[in-house]
């Protein structure tokens, strides 16, 4: 992924309010999300899976995403759930390297920092192809500020949906640190900004095509 993954996860200006819900394809498609191409164009589009209406995305050797810019508290709806399947995996890279940057499938939640950039946060839940389920690292471009967690990971099966629910409030305190009291934590992770989706396979030149179900915050 080139430098400009920098804009992706820190540079967004926004105005937004708190909801739950994220997507529902069937009935709002793609409204309220922004593409954002990084090298080439992957593709995006909703489309019938079996009964259901989904998220397609394609990648042919490039990197683009669908960014969609909406405020979330923590506290009242900390667990992202959604589903997602792929066709195929990307065997053979080192994730952990530049030249191996590349996911058949993941989602971004980003705490936005504004011109202060230091201060953003991005955790990456990933659909790893080379690593166990649960490795967590740093992202090869950006550091520490990205931190990549593999939801799900080479064990896993192709052409097979997967249900996840994460609890983001405590990610972002596992993954960049607990401030030592809960007035501390909520001051520094009660909100997100941005939820991204992305399928790219820029760095290794590969093909890539998976599908996202919809995406929602809950309470529990």
């Amino acid at each position: 992924m080139r430098i400009t993954l920098l804009l992706f996860c820190f540079l967004i200006s926004l105005q937004a309010t708190a909801a739950t819900e994220i997507s529902a394809f069937a009935n709002n498609g793609l409204a309220n999300w922004e593409e954002e191409s990084f090298e080439g164009q992957s593709t995006y589009n909703i489309v019938k899976y079996g009964q259901r209406t989904v998220l397609k995305a394609e990648s042919n050797n490039s990197a683009s995403g669908l960014v969609l810019k909406k405020r979330v508290d923590l506290l009242k709806t900390p667990y992202i759930q959604w589903d997602w399947l792929t066709t195929s995996k990307l065997s053979g890279l080192n994730e952990q390297a530049k030249p191996g940057d590349d996911y058949v499938a993941r989602i971004y939640v980003v705490i936005d920092g504004g011109f202060a950039v230091w201060s953003s946060k991005c955790l990456s839940y990933v659909w790893s192809s080379n690593q166990a389920q649960g490795t967590v690292w740093n992202n090869a471009f950006i550091g520490d500020r990205v931190r990549m967690i593999a939801v799900r990971g080479e064990q896993d099966n192709i052409n097979q949906w997967y249900q996840e629910k994460r609890n983001v409030y405590q990610d972002l305190i596992d993954q960049f640190g607990d401030k030592g009291s809960e007035q501390k934590n909520q001051k520094a992770y009660r909100y997100i900004d941005v939820i991204a989706i992305m399928t790219d396979t820029d760095n290794s030149g590969r093909q890539a095509e998976s599908y996202y179900g919809d995406i929602s915050f809950s309470a529990q």
